[in-house]
This record gives C-alpha cells, sequence and structure tokens, in this order.
C-alpha cells in the first residue's frame, strides 16, 4: 500500500492491505452514534461494524503503538448511550491498554437547549497502546511556583511502613495535564465536523517520532493528513464519501505545495 495517500473507500476494506504491526499510530475520530449523516456514508454504522474495524486497528498496529480514539455520545430517548464507554471497553477486550482518558475541552461550544443535564463542553480521546508505549514525547507547560522548594513526606517506597520526610524542590516544568482547552474548528471546508488541526498535532507529537506512519481510517477533511505533513510523519488513510475525499486531496496538495515555499 503507498504511503502518504488517501483512499477512496471503506476503511474496512482497505486496511486488509496493511501488514501486521506496521503502523505507528492511529489517531481518528469515528462517526458518533447518528450525530452526524456524512452524507450517508455513515449510515451503515453500528456495532457490528464498529468491532470489525477495531479489531484491523488492533492487528495493523505496532507493538508500543498507540490508537487515539476521540469520540462522543449522543442523548438518546432522554439520556447518554454511552457507546464511547462500550467502545473503550471493547478495544480493552481486544488486548490493548487504556493509556490514558483524556478529554478534550471545547473553547467555544455550542450553545445548548434548556435540558435537566449541564451544557455539554468536551469530547473524550481515549488512548489505547499495545503494551507499553514505545514513544512519550510529553508536551510540558510552565510551573507557576518553578524553585520553590518545601519540606514534606513520601511513603516509603521498600515496602516498610511509615514516611519519610523529604526536601523538594519545584521544577521549571511539568508534564501537561490530560484536559485540552481546544476551540472547534472554524468550518470553512463544508465538512460537518472539522477535526481542529491542534489535536492530532499534538497527539502525533506525543505519541511517534518522525518518519512513523500514521493512520486515520475516518480522514474526513484530512486534517490529521495535513498535521502528519507538518510533523514530518507518513501517513495513509480512508474516506469513503466522495466529497470528502476530494476535499481531502486539494487541502493535502495544498500544504505540500505550501512546504515547497520553504
Amino acid at each position: 500500500m503507498e504511503l502518504n495517500k488517501i483512499y477512496n473507500e471503506d476503511c474496512l476494506e482497505g486496511m486488509k492491505r496493511i501488514p501486521d504491526g506496521s503502523v505507528d499510530l492511529v489517531v481518528t475520530s469515528p462517526p458518533y452514534d447518528n450525530l452526524r449523516s456524512y452524507n450517508g456514508v455513515g449510515d451503515g454504522w453500528n456495532r457490528s461494524k464498529f468491532e470489525e474495524i477495531a479489531k484491523q486497528l488492533c492487528r495493523v498496529l505496532k507493538e508500543g503503538g498507540v490508537i487515539v480514539w476521540n469520540v462522543n455520545d449522543q442523548t438518546e430517548n432522554g439520556g447518554k448511550t454511552g457507546t464511547s464507554f462500550r467502545q473503550c471497553l471493547y478495544f480493552m477486550e481486544c488486548g490493548l491498554l487504556l493509556n490514558d482518558t483524556m478529554i478534550w475541552r471545547k473553547t467555544n461550544p455550542m450553545p445548548q437547549v434548556k435540558q435537566p443535564r449541564y451544557s455539554a463542553c468536551f469530547e473524550y480521546m481515549f488512548v489505547f497502546s499495545k503494551g507499553k508505549p514505545a514513544v512519550f514525547n510529553p508536551i510540558m507547560r510552565k510551573t507557576a511556583h518553578a524553585g520553590m522548594t518545601y519540606n514534606s513526606t513520601c511513603k516509603n517506597m521498600g515496602g516498610e511502613n511509615g514516611r519519610t520526610f523529604k526536601n523538594f524542590k519545584i521544577n521549571d516544568e511539568a508534564v501537561e495535564y490530560n484536559v485540552w482547552d481546544i476551540g472547534v474548528a472554524q468550518n470553512e471546508t463544508g465538512h460537518p465536523a472539522v477535526f481542529p488541526l491542534e489535536i492530532p498535532i499534538r497527539h502525533i507529537q506525543s505519541w511517534c517520532n518522525e518518519g512513523a506512519l500514521v493512520l486515520d481510517p475516518f480522514m474526513g477533511s484530512g486534517t490529521t493528513a495535513i498535521a502528519a505533513i507538518k510533523l514530518g510523519r507518513n501517513f495513509i488513510g480512508f474516506e469513503m464519501c466522495e466529497q470528502y475525499y476530494e476535499l481531502c486531496c486539494k487541502r493535502i496538495a495544498a500544504e505540500k505545495a505550501q512546504l515547497t515555499l520553504f
């Protein structure tokens, strides 16, 4: 299968051509229950289809590879479906580790009609790994009290009872929190659910190195591929809808052309 290319086909069929254990990272946002129509191409999305795709993703993922699964739940018959949790548990049943449950908190969420719950402003980003992640390049944040020292106690690590008094110094930096504040993408593409570029940028930086292979089975408007190009990674993607496939190709061509200017 040719790298750095998007295929206009069902990812379930396309992934069968990807060799076992050849993908370093999957970054994707699958259909959310029935929240979007995607020009009708998502009408066959159901539990059975999800399970088949999940098995293929587990097969093509390298040992130490990571899957980032950005998902949300529909409100149905007065309550949340819980589809996201069921999908999470299924990936774990397939043998993957739930490395982290991350939150994308939207800084500009859509207004909500009055209902018996608080306004929704986040989506889940489940981070699965095949064994321990082979790569982790953490995004760092500045600490508020860098350089300060304080006295405290810590648990004895040798198994003995009691605690040890120690002097601690606060580092200049710490690993970023697993709640990311990112605005919803301004939609100028015609796609109903554009992936904010910052999400795949941060995950690709975090979970793989330059030259790695990134897969997005639900490529949508091509944002994951654009992030991979910007960061020097290879990519493969699938998009069933011909309209969105053509949109992907145009955006990717524009990104590559921009790179040749420098």
